[in-house]
């Protein structure tokens, strides 16, 4: 299933950063007040700045400025579950979160890296 994650319409792209990004800065960008809003998927950092989703009121901003890896994978918005651990999911867990780094990644542009994540695959 090649156009599984597909968007509907044409996306461009920058080529992926690999800067570090200090969990402050990631926390900074939670999407309020005129803020960029940015999150992590297995430590690396997508730009969700233009999706008002992620924004403040928005449906998923319980992610934004923060390593969403975990309630991803749980396909959970509650605040407990938005962390970077996921290692301890079962298999099925683990492909979800996959295929959300997958989404991500077709939508997305990668700003960076969570300095010092321990959560990378």
């Amino acid at each position: 299933m090649a156009g599984r994650f597909e968007p509907k319409g044409p996306v461009n792209l920058d080529p992926p950063k690999d800067d570090p990004i200090s969990a402050e800065e990631l926390a900074k960008a939670d999407g309020t007040e005129g803020q960029k809003a940015y999150v992590a998927i297995k430590g690396k950092v997508y730009d969700v700045s233009g999706n008002k989703a992620y924004r403040e009121g928005g449906s998923y901003h319980v992610f934004a400025g923060k390593d969403a890896s975990r309630a991803l994978a749980k396909t959970s918005t509650k605040p407990e579950d938005v962390r970077p651990e996921w290692q301890d999911l079962d298999d099925k867990e683990k492909q979800t979160l996959d295929d959300w780094n997958t989404f991500f990644s077709k939508r997305y542009n990668v700003v960076g890296v969570v300095q010092g994540a321990t959560n990378l695959a």
